[in-house]
């Protein structure tokens, strides 16, 4: 697809990709994630090369949504880029051309931070199920049972005023992994608050989610003893305690999923909480 942009919004663009993530962006970090774009000058044109899904990104901080009118600015994709080898290798010596390793489905999303419970596989197979609003977004830290130690007015406290999906992350004693996301950012409410967008998962032998049933609209809710996700058929889907140490899972109507850990109450081991998005 192409576009037609003035120099400085490439370069607010290319400013943004930087800040965003410098350790794929910057040229001479030898810490290399998954490529995303290589941006060059050839003949008085510029290429942007990146995966499919980043356009909607894109388009939030350009001028112009994305169109097929290419005069001296192209945006392809990272498959389309492939065959534009060509291209790449004579770009000016002063830009470097990325190694691309191409997975159109599997790409791991980006973490600014190290992760107690999330490998590879775990990262994998929740991003593929993220709202598109979310994709192309670094995930963040904002609590870990490892850092900020066991409590749940400190959750709240890093995550009240955020405008932004979390991830909530648990391994048990049992080391299950387990968890939700949130829609909305928790906090302590009198309500229930969330979307449809919310849902349980777990890595309990497969990995399973359960998404909104439509039954009933109790996403989360939560004050200073406890956070409750899902309810309405006399138990939670996911409760925690104010000291995050006990916790429990119930099948309910809200996502109507089984119990996320090997019993329905549990110790934890760990804990973290994520921001997905902007």
């Amino acid at each position: 697809m192409g576009v037609a942009y003035s120099v400085g919004e490439v370069d607010h663009l290319y400013t943004f990709f930087v800040k965003w993530s410098p350790e794929i962006y910057i040229k001479d970090n030898k810490k290399q994630f998954q490529p995303c774009f290589v941006i060059g000058e050839k003949h008085q044109k510029w290429y942007l090369v990146l995966k499919k899904y980043k356009v909607a990104v894109i388009n939030k901080r350009l001028s112009k949504p994305v169109h097929p009118t290419a005069k001296n600015w192209k945006i392809i994709t990272l498959k389309d880029s492939k065959r534009r080898q060509s291209l790449c290798s004579s770009l000016d010596s002063e830009a470097e051309e990325p190694e691309y390793q191409e997975e159109d489905e599997g790409d791991l999303p980006v973490l600014c931070d190290r992760s107690h419970l999330l490998d590879d596989q775990h990262l994998e197979k929740l991003a593929a199920h993220m709202p598109a609003r979310t994709q192309g977004y670094p995930w963040q830290l904002v609590y870990s049972t490892a850092i900020h130690g066991s409590s749940l007015r400190t959750i709240y406290r890093n995550t009240t005023s955020l405008d932004s999906p979390v991830l909530l992350v648990i391994k048990d004693m049992h080391n299950k992994v387990f968890g939700a996301f949130s829609s909305d950012s928790f906090k302590v409410s009198k309500y229930c608050y969330g979307t449809g967008e919310t849902f349980l998962f777990s890595f309990n032998s497969d990995f399973q989610v359960y998404r909104w049933s439509g039954e009933n609209s109790y996403f989360v809710s939560g004050n200073l003893e406890s956070l409750h996700i899902g309810g309405g058929g006399g138990g939670f889907g996911l409760w925690l305690d104010a000291n995050l140490y006990h916790g429990s899972s119930f099948s309910c109507p809200t996502f109507r999923n089984a119990s996320l850990s090997t019993q329905e109450d549990f110790i934890i081991k760990d804990l973290e909480v994520w921001t997905v998005g902007t």
